[in-house]
């Protein structure tokens, strides 16, 4: 295996994408002892990765701010070359990420890359994490696409970039990995201080997601939230800005919405202080979303619904998570809208009811409610119990 000294990692996606490359960054740090690291990633997504200790440096770049026009991004682009790095390795299929993969000047470039940025690269390879649309006639070019579900996840995905495009044989797959700023810790204390009695157990929705099509039903997280706060636990709402209003139209089918162990933080926490709160929490309730992999990488239990998702790709990378999806035929279809009607519009999610999810949320909590805070990882042991309910349950 060549030795490499300079060394970027790129990923400029959202926060499930880069949660799922912190396995590659320990990974290096264990064949590259001695190289210098770097990690590119965009500015707001900061806070998961600035205090990766597998790192020597994150460098920040504002996608949706200052450097999202042509001259911007070049002067980036030069930057990055100033940095006379000699191995490049792309994470992520997009225009933007491939370009400043493919002109960063170093003297190895592999990974994934659109076509044309592809000529630069040493050695590109396919994510067979992500869904492929396959189009039919000479050269599968012309409609109707065929949808094909990624059959690998996205971690494995990654640590095969290593093996087969650098020749690294030794993978140390820690799992997902956060570390937490002592000012997030901090703000997560007095939070939970103020919001909740002493030794109250909590556990955490987060109920948004990027895709209409990967969110459960609110008034099924209605009910869970019922049940759990008839029994004593406390419910935290999370997510971001955008899911305010989902969350309060939520709470309003709540029959316990004036509980005062009812606390939403939605939109108001950075992603460091999520982490920090998540990780107080006996159990995360959630769907395919960013927040679910930052639970998993602060070993929070998890139990999740899967709609669209593809289950191979992006399941939660821990054992002791419960995926459950519905035996649907149209599962996953990668649509962020659901074009059917009627009963069977969203279907995939309708068919996983409340009862089934909260069978597998008191499994959980009779195992590791008492060790919010301390729950320890084993090793290796990162595949998902995926459940498929059946008709009638």
């Amino acid at each position: 295996m060549k030795s490499y000294n300079n060394i970027l990692v790129i990923n400029l996606m959202h926060i499930g994408d880069l949660m799922l490359v912190t396995p590659v960054l320990r990974t290096l740090r264990v064949n590259y002892p001695k190289g210098r690291i770097s990690l590119l990633v965009d500015k707001k997504l900061a806070d998961l990765v600035i205090n990766n200790k597998w790192i020597d440096e994150c460098l920040l770049i504002d996608k949706k701010g200052k450097d999202n026009r042509l001259p911007a991004f070049i002067r980036y682009i030069m930057r990055v070359r100033r940095k006379k790095y000699d191995l490049v390795i792309n994470l992520h299929r997009n225009e933007r990420a491939s370009a400043l993969a493919a002109f960063s000047g170093a003297k190895k470039i592999v990974g994934y890359s659109k076509p044309g940025f592809s000529l630069f690269f040493s050695k590109t390879m396919q994510n067979p994490s992500v869904a492929h649309h396959i189009g039919h006639g000479p050269f599968h070019l012309f409609p109707p696409y065929e949808y094909v579900p990624g059959w690998k996840h996205q971690v494995h995905a990654h640590l095969d970039v290593l093996k087969e495009a650098l020749g690294v044989e030794q993978i140390d797959d820690g799992g997902l990995e956060m570390w937490l700023a002592p000012k997030d810790i901090a703000t997560a204390d007095r939070l939970w201080q103020d919001s909740f009695p002493p030794d109250t157990r909590v556990v955490a929705f987060n109920i948004g997601a990027s895709w209409i099509t990967k969110r459960w039903l609110d008034s099924y997280f209605a009910k869970c939230a019922d049940e759990l706060l008839a029994r004593g636990y406390g419910v935290a709402f999370f997510g971001g800005s955008m899911d305010r209003e989902i969350v309060e139209k939520c709470i309003s089918q709540m029959q316990e919405k004036d509980s005062p162990l009812v606390k939403v933080f939605t939109g108001k926490l950075s992603l460091g202080e999520l982490g920090a709160a998540l990780r107080k929490c006996a159990l995360f309730l959630t769907t395919d979303s960013g927040p679910m992999h930052i639970g998993v990488s602060q070993n929070v239990p998890v139990v999740t619904m899967f709609g669209a998702s593809p289950v191979p790709g992006f399941y939660p990378y821990d054992a002791r998570a419960v995926l459950i999806k519905a035996p649907v035929e149209c599962h996953p279809c990668g649509i962020h809208k659901c074009p059917l009607a009627g009963e069977e519009n969203m279907a995939c999610m309708k068919m996983i009811t409340p009862e089934v999810v909260m069978k597998y949320v008191w499994e959980l909590l009779g195992k590791y409610e008492n060790s919010a805070g301390n729950m320890p990882r084993e090793y290796g042991a990162y595949e998902c119990r995926v459940i498929e309910v059946k008709a009638g349950d």
